[in-house]
């Protein structure tokens, strides 16, 4: 288990405003309504809905929140959502993986098809971006969880299948279909994970100028806008010189 893992996760929401952060919450309780629909209300019983609740926990989403989307999948009256992925084509070809929870699939997909084509990229058929990317869990810990070499012992002997770690944290990928039972072993070495969810990691980077990855990030925002949108996982990356400007 080696290697640097140069993955990062557009999502990163941490430090918005309140009102992003409401949006937040507002996806973070959908996903626990239709987890806890899809299967038990209880998350020890349920590793969709402990993932979400995980989720939730790590944007400090108030408790008295998730308990309430937990108690809505219960009720006559919640919504049915669907799960649909979009894939498509963006600026300087990035591949974007789309991720959403929808009440109106029609609606929904003409959205996202509009975001990509106002972009000058293109909404692309089921399969056309996911092909450059592999399906895998991940889990992450803060630093105060142990030492590299403590993190590392513990995820190995969890079936964990990498590790990297520096002084933000630690972050542990492990199979899509081991994310359930590699967490729950780390759990009982570690305590419980910040995160615990899946991700799209690309297998390859493409390597955007300034202009391009202006033009991406506009792109990912308003996408990330759209309250059925769930998750966004794309292939680009910039060099940090390139980045600093971007976020000056």
């Amino acid at each position: 288990m080696a290697g640097h893992s140069q993955f990062k996760n557009i999502m990163h929401r941490k430090g918005k405003q309140d009102k992003v952060r409401s949006k937040i919450f507002g996806k973070l309780g959908r996903e626990i309504t239709v987890a806890a629909k899809l299967g038990m209300p209880d998350p020890a019983m349920n590793p969709r809905l402990r993932m979400a609740v995980l989720a939730a926990r790590a944007e400090n989403m108030p408790k008295d929140n998730i308990e309430r989307a937990i108690k809505k999948a219960a009720g006559n009256d919640s919504e049915n959502y669907d799960e649909v992925r979009y894939e498509g084509r963006g600026p300087g070809g990035v591949m974007i993986i789309v991720e959403a929870l929808t009440d109106n699939r029609n609606r929904t997909g003409s959205n996202v098809r509009s975001y990509f084509t106002k972009a000058g990229g293109e909404l692309g058929a089921t399969g056309s971006a996911t092909f450059m990317f592999d399906r895998l869990g991940e889990i992450t810990y803060p630093a105060q969880a142990g030492d590299a070499d403590t993190v590392m012992e513990a995820a190995i002997e969890a079936g964990a299948d990498d590790v990297q770690s520096d002084e933000n944290g630690h972050t542990i990928i492990c199979g899509f279909a081991d994310l359930s039972e590699v967490s729950k072993a780390l759990e009982a070495r570690l305590g419980a994970p910040a995160t615990a969810k899946s991700i799209w990691k690309p297998q390859n980077l493409v390597m955007l100028d300034e202009e391009k990855a202006q033009s991406v990030m506009k792109l990912l925002d308003i996408m990330e806008n759209d309250d059925d949108v769930q998750n966004i996982f794309s292939n680009f990356e910039v060099s940090d010189e390139v980045m600093a400007r971007l976020t000056s």
